[in-house]
Order: C-alpha cells, then structure tokens, then sequence
C-alpha cells in the first residue's frame, strides 16, 4: 500500500456485524429487551444506528460461543440503564473471579485507555437471543 492507502481504515467508518440464528427471534429481543428498532433491512439482514455507530444482524447458520464481548455502548449512567434492561428481561451475567466481581451485574474496572481521559470504567454484560455477548460501559472520571 501506499502512505494514502495505510491510511484508508483509519479513515473508515467501523460497523459490526452479529450472527442471527433465528433473525426474527433476534428482531424480537432487539425491540422488546433493548427498546431497539431497525433503521433498515435487507434480506438476510437488520441494521441499527446507536448514536454515530451502526450494526446489523445478519442470519448464520453458525452460533456464537457468547464467550467474549463482541459489541458494547458506552452510556452516561450504566446503573440506570443496567435497571430499565433488567425490567425489560434483560439477564445480566454475574462473575466472581480473582480482581473481578460483578455487584448486581455491575463490574468496577480499574483502568481506562489515556486517551479516553477517564480513570476507569464500570462494566456489565449480557447475551442476546442469539448467544452474543453484549456489554455496557460508563468511563469512571
């Protein structure tokens, strides 16, 4: 690649993608547990708009393992969000394991990325319907 062609990622615009197995069941769990609604569709295929970012769900024949965050939203009062999926049916996973430890689905992360200008990070996570590992995180000033 050229100096300009090293460059051209950076310049992109990042979106994820998502396995469905059963799209409508996904479709479902996006609008009734998330408040979520497509902006547009295409066979095969759902696309969101959160903020500036986008994803889609896109029907696979193969499953996620659900063993790592594949996607996540940074908000502004992950407690409140964190209590309206919950009364939504939202199931957040719990974790217990030497320096990490969920509090009512709520993770206090030590550290955070410099530039981010933000001393740590709470975190909680959740599957969807579909078996992909979704999080939420607050920057912790």
């Amino acid at each position: 690649m050229n100096a300009d062609g090293r460059n051209s990622l950076a310049r992109g615009h990042v979106a994820t993608r998502l396995p469905a197995q059963d799209l409508d069941r996904a479709r479902r769990f996006y609008s009734e547990q998330l408040g979520l609604e497509p902006v547009d569709e295409r066979p095969g295929g759902l696309l969101y708009r959160c903020g500036g970012s986008e994803f889609v769900l896109f029907r696979s024949t193969g499953a996620s393992p659900g063993t790592f965050t594949q996607m996540a939203w940074v908000v502004d009062d992950i407690e409140t969000v964190v209590a309206e999926l919950k009364r939504r049916g939202v199931v957040f996973e719990e974790v217990d394991v030497p320096g990490f430890r969920t509090r009512d689905g709520i993770a206090e992360i030590d550290g955070n990325y410099p530039s981010k200008g933000a001393r740590g990070e709470r975190g909680a996570w959740f599957r969807d319907s579909e078996g992909n590992m979704l999080g939420i995180g607050e920057p912790v000033v």
